[in-house]
């Protein structure tokens, strides 16, 4: 029989599995006489929550707190702003991927630069910058990367084409950041703006993409340390349950655990030949700025320094403006990123603020909680 795309998921949305899986989790919650917070630390987790109803499915005791799992929500206006006076430059064509484009910082969105005559562009791929720069080459190409370790690797595949085949044209802003740094960073902040000290954090959901490039053994430190378990978990509906399973299995047996669901596709030390390329062009920050979070140390990275002629961030630095801008007062992104908020706790979510009239990340994003929580709110208990 001829494989159709159908038969690649359809096992992992069986209805049966679904509820045998909520009478498992049911029965163990049974034993636990507290409540749950599982964070979810990915977008993709967050609309499965959502779209397929999960709430309705878990005992009152195990409850999903929704983390910043989404690259676009993350990014604070200051970046935006990098990327926005970048596009408006003459001789420039901004390249980014997918939602970036309608995030709107100070000065307005690179969606408002382009309808003031930029040049911004978006693309599926980092590499469709080759071809970019072989059409324009009297432009400049400007890649604003974005993404946690699941789209680095990308973006250093662009890098190193573009540094072997000594291409002139294209020049890189980096907004790459790591997953584990934040995690603990919602656990323990030192930030003397964001107190992380009264979160609600009990176990972590791993994210899948991410662990594919880095390894599960990225998150050994939160069972360890800080009495986390994790659960490194695919994205379809089963795979969810059979995390949350395994969650509240360890809870009930007073065990605190890094485990590998996604086994099919996450192993324990991750894609080498992607860590290694991501290893030989870049950099750890000592600090980048978290959108509602605040300076995470050592969650960013940058070129290295030796390849400092295509960072657009050494090339542009007289032009770039530096002022640190805050979000709108009404808007409790921060505190939805940090697990601290549901969106349905927001004053203006549905109402000023929604798709069609973003006034937050986490309704700009496709992947950020608001988003989810107003494409398929009609599911929330």
């Amino acid at each position: 029989m001829e494989l159709q795309l159908k038969n690649l998921y359809d096992d992992f949305r069986d209805v049966d599995t679904i509820k045998a899986y909520a009478k498992l989790i049911k029965d163990e919650a049974q034993k636990i006489k507290r409540n749950i917070n599982i964070m979810e630390v990915c977008g993709g987790h967050t609309h499965t929550i959502m779209k397929f109803g999960l709430p309705q499915l878990l005992p009152k005791n195990v409850k999903f707190i929704h983390g910043p799992g989404c690259p676009v929500c993350i990014m604070p206006k200051e970046r935006i702003d990098h990327a926005y006076v970048l596009a408006m430059q003459e001789d420039v064509i901004l390249v980014t991927l997918g939602d970036m484009i309608k995030v709107p910082g100070s000065n307005g969105s690179l969606q408002d630069a382009r309808a003031k005559g930029a040049d911004v562009r978006f693309v599926y791929s980092p590499l469709e910058c080759l071809k970019i720069a072989r059409e324009n080459p009297e432009k400049k190409i400007i890649f604003f990367a974005i993404g946690f370790e699941t789209t680095t690797p990308m973006t250093a595949a662009l890098v190193d084409a573009v540094i072997k085949q000594n291409i002139q044209n294209i020049f890189f802003h980096i907004n790459h950041v790591t997953v584990p740094e934040v995690m603990r960073e919602l656990i323990d902040s030192r930030d003397e703006h964001v107190d992380s000290y009264n979160n609600q954090i009990d176990a972590f959901l791993g994210p899948s993409h991410v662990s594919v490039i880095a390894g599960a053994k990225i998150y050994d430190e939160f069972p360890k340390k800080y009495k986390r378990p994790v659960v490194v978990t695919g994205f379809e509906p089963v795979d969810m349950m059979e995390g949350i399973y395994s969650i509240v299995k360890q809870f009930a047996q007073e065990r605190c655990e890094l485990e590998i669901q996604y086994k099919r596709v996450v192993t324990w030390d991750g894609n080498l030949k992607a860590q290694k390329l991501i290893e030989t062009y870049f950099d750890k920050v000592s600090l980048f700025k978290w959108r509602g979070l605040g300076n995470v140390p050592n969650s960013g990275l940058k070129l290295k320094d030796k390849y400092s002629e295509y960072d657009a961030e050494v090339v542009y630095k007289e032009i770039l403006p530096r002022k640190e801008v805050e979000d709108h007062k009404l808007c409790i992104c921060g505190d939805i990123l940090r697990g601290m908020a549901h969106p349905t706790e927001c004053t203006i979510f549905g109402t000023a603020c929604k798709p069609t009239t973003p006034i937050g990340s986490c309704m700009v994003s496709s992947e950020g909680a608001c988003a989810a929580y107003y494409k398929y709110g009609n599911l929330l208990r």
